[in-house]
C-alpha cells in the first residue's frame, strides 16, 4: 500500500461515510466516529506493512468480540453471575452439587448464569438453571470437549479462540463472580478478576468463594494469601474485601443480593466518581461517609446530585459524586458496603 496516501484525509474519510450510510448510520454520529476510526486503523495495518499472522490475529479477534457483544446486547437488562471451578470434578463432587444447586438459586432471583461450557464446575452452573437463563463461553482447545451436554447447541453458547477475548465477555458481562475449587484455570480467571478490580480496571462486583460441604479448599487459599500476600505488604489489608468466603449458597446468594440492594453501579466522568443508587443517602449519612472515607477523596467532598450531562443512563436513580483518587479500591468496596449498610 502506497505508505503517501492520507488515511485521515478528505477522499478516504468520505468513502468511509458512504459505506456508513450504506450501513443505516450517521456518520457524524459519535458511534459513526468510531466506526470510522476502525476503518482507519484497518487501514493504518497495511500501510504500515504488518505481517499476516499479525492481521489474522486482530481481524478473529475482533470478529469473535462483534459477534459475542451482538448475543449479550439481547439480554442487557438481566444481570449475569459468572462461575468458576474445575473442568475436572466429577458430577458426584460434592463441589458439582454445590455449583449446581448455587446456580439454581441465583437463576430463581432472576440472575443469568454464565461459565466456561466445558464439565465439571461448568456444566453444574449451567445445569442448575433453566437454559434460557444461562450463557456458554467455550475455548478451543485441544484436550477438551468444545461445550458439555447441557449448553451445546444453544444460541448463546460462544466459542472463542483466544483466552483474552473470552475473559473480555465474562468481566464485561459479569456483575457478580462465584469461584469453586479448581486449577491453573480457575486461579488465573480468580486472579484476573481481583486485579482488574484492585486497579480500577473494571468495576467493583461481588465475588464469593464456595465449595462442597467440609471442603477446605478456600481456607487453605485465603491462608496462603495472608501468610504470603498480605503479611509481606504485597496487598492491602483492604483487598481481602474484595471476595466472600461463604459458609453455604444461601450465604453467598445474600451476600450478592445485599450488594445491590442499594448501590445499582458506578462509572467516571472525567474525574468524578458518580456512584449510583437505588434510593437517596440523607445528608448525614454523606456526612459519614465524607468523614470515614476522606482518604478516597482527592479534592472536594463527597455530595449528592442529580445525573451529570454526559450520563445517558439511569438518568432516574439518585447519585453521589466526588473528585475519586483513582486508588484503594479496596476502601471503595467498604464504603459501598456501608452504603448498603445504612
Amino acid at each position: 500500500m502506497n505508505n503517501n496516501i492520507d488515511i485521515y484525509g478528505p477522499k478516504p474519510v468520505a468513502l468511509i461515510n458512504q459505506l456508513i450510510e450504506a450501513a443505516g448510520a450517521d456518520p457524524a454520529s459519535l458511534e459513526g466516529q468510531l466506526v470510522t476510526q476502525i476503518f482507519q486503523t484497518g487501514l493504518r495495518l497495511l500501510a504500515e506493512g504488518h505481517d499476516t499472522g499479525q492481521l489474522k490475529v486482530i481481524t478473529r479477534a475482533m470478529k469473535e468480540m462483534r459477534y459475542a457483544y451482538d448475543i449479550f446486547n439481547r439480554f442487557k437488562d438481566k444481570p449475569c453471575i459468572s462461575i468458576f471451578g474445575s473442568a475436572r470434578t466429577p458430577e458426584t463432587h460434592p463441589d458439582y452439587l454445590a455449583a449446581l444447586n448455587f446456580s439454581r438459586a441465583m437463576a430463581a432471583r432472576g440472575w443469568m448464569c454464565m461459565t466456561g461450557a466445558a464439565n465439571g464446575i461448568m456444566k453444574a452452573g449451567l445445569e442448575g438453571p433453566k437454559i434460557e437463563s444461562t450463557f456458554g463461553l467455550s475455548i478451543r482447545l485441544p484436550f477438551e470437549v468444545a461445550s458439555n451436554t447441557v449448553i451445546e447447541g444453544d444460541p448463546k453458547l460462544m466459542i472463542f479462540r483466544y483466552f483474552f477475548t473470552r475473559k473480555l465477555m465474562f468481566m464485561s458481562h459479569s456483575n457478580a463472580m462465584a469461584a469453586f475449587p479448581g486449577g491453573v484455570g480457575t486461579m488465573d480467571e480468580l486472579f484476573e478478576v481481583l486485579t482488574l478490580i484492585q486497579t480500577g480496571k473494571s468495576n467493583i462486583i461481588p465475588i464469593v468463594l464456595l465449595e462442597g460441604a467440609d471442603g477446605t479448599y478456600w481456607q487453605a487459599w485465603r491462608q496462603y494469601l495472608s501468610t504470603n500476600l498480605l503479611n509481606n505488604g504485597w496487598i492491602s489489608p483492604e483487598d481481602t474485601r474484595f471476595f466472600h468466603h461463604a459458609a453455604t449458597n444461601e450465604e453467598a446468594v445474600e451476600h450478592i443480593l445485599k450488594f445491590y440492594s442499594r448501590y445499582h453501579s458506578s462509572r467516571y466522568v472525567k474525574d468524578l466518581l458518580v456512584i449510583r443508587l437505588l434510593s437517596p443517602l440523607s445528608q448525614k449519612q454523606i456526612d459519614t461517609l465524607n468523614l470515614k472515607y476522606n482518604r478516597l477523596i482527592a479534592s472536594g467532598a463527597i455530595a449528592a446530585s442529580e445525573s451529570l450531562p454526559e450520563e445517558t443512563e439511569h438518568q432516574e436513580l439518585s447519585r453521589i459524586v466526588f473528585h475519586h483518587t483513582r486508588k484503594d479500591f479496596g476502601l471503595l468496596r467498604i464504603m459501598i458496603d456501608e452504603i448498603n449498610d445504612f
